[in-house]
């Protein structure tokens, strides 16, 4: 895990990974009453929010492979907190819980049955709370009751998904049975052909770590620009000094962006709103900009000078749009505390 730094006993103090900054905690003297985690993968069984106990750990290990850059994180960080403040209720608020309203014929994958039903293989979703906090929070924004609003929320960071939500319930998201798949990320492919990654075992006698490096350190945005991290900001940076690869990769990833768009609103019969969100969506007017060009037939048109404001909640579309564009920023953290206390609540 990488180095870091964590705020401890009044000052910064450099730690080593999340363990230590877990052990390093201060809480200036204040009670914990209870931890949240906003896990993400354990698959069928916990797509909710749970208290943290053996079952619960066991199902974060064998969903490990399909999470390892996240589920291992959280694995940590449980057996951290359970030393740390062992009289202290754990919460696990699992980020496919938004998602538990696809339609089957949304979620279900043409694999042999037995992938299925004994294995878990579907399609889950993932950034839940973030797109329910878009769900709950754009309504707001427009005056509009959530209920009856076909929402196109778009989550893009190092780490991007969209999510088709209808009447405030999520019908399709671009994630599937991993974090990896749908939209390009920083470092993790996107959508890819499976047999491509048989290709290259096959091809290079590469074993599974192997794959596994590759793909979630040196994939996605960083494979195809070059870039190192993949940050959208050094891409932006080095297209506009010529790199024709970074061009590329940003081109890939608001392509992908606009054909969703046009996806869920066949989907949803129709989209009202779209709204842009996560370090990428909220911060770039750039971005915006292309990801909604040429949506102009589905009446979706950008205000230049609304889209080019700095931050804050706000609407971006133009007046003649029939298309709400919001930018916004994300708070997953009051979606997590908001379940935990739910669910702390009804537990006693």
């Amino acid at each position: 895990m990488p180095e870091g730094r964590v705020v401890a006993r009044g000052k910064q103090e450099r730690v080593a990974d999340y363990r230590a900054a877990i052990q390093a905690m201060d809480t200036g003297g204040a009670p914990v009453d209870a931890v949240a985690l906003k896990a993400v993968h354990a698959g069928p069984r916990f797509r909710g929010t749970f208290l943290v106990n053996d079952d619960v750990v066991d199902a974060l290990r064998q969903f490990l492979p399909a999470a390892p850059a996240h589920n291992a994180i959280y694995l940590t960080a449980i057996d951290a907190f359970r030393q740390a403040l062992p009289d202290v209720p754990l919460v696990a608020a699992f980020e496919t819980e938004f998602h538990r309203t696809m339609p089957e014929h949304a979620a279900r994958y043409g694999v042999p049955s037995e992938w299925r039903e004994r294995y878990g293989v579907r399609r889950y979703g993932f950034h839940g709370a973030s797109h329910q906090f878009v769900s709950e929070r754009v309504p707001e924004i427009l005056s509009r009751p959530g209920n009856a609003m076909r929402l196109v929320s778009c989550h893009l960071g190092g780490s991007s998904s969209m999510c088709a939500i209808r009447n405030g319930e999520s019908v399709d998201t671009t994630m599937g049975f991993s974090p990896q798949s749908g939209l390009e990320n920083a470092t993790r492919h996107g959508e890819l052909d499976v047999f491509a990654v048989l290709y290259m075992m096959r091809r290079q006698g590469w074993q599974l770590e192997e794959i596994y490096t590759q793909l979630t350190k040196t994939g996605g945005l960083a494979g195809l620009s070059g870039v190192p991290g993949g940050d959208v900001r050094d891409l932006e940076t080095a297209a506009a000094s010529g790199n024709e690869d970074a061009q590329l990769a940003l081109d890939v990833f608001t392509y992908e962006v606009r054909k969703t768009i046009g996806a869920y609103a066949a989907a949803m019969g129709g989209i009202d709103a779209i709204a842009f969100t996560g370090g990428i969506g909220e911060n770039s007017a750039r971005l915006r900009q292309a990801c909604c060009a040429g949506l102009d037939f589905l009446g979706i048109a950008l205000d230049a000078g609304r889209n080019a404001q700095g931050a804050g909640d706000r609407v971006v579309s133009g007046d003649s749009s029939s298309v709400a564009v919001v930018a916004l920023a994300t708070n997953e953290e009051i979606i997590v505390a908001r379940r935990a206390h739910k669910i702390l609540t009804a537990a006693g």
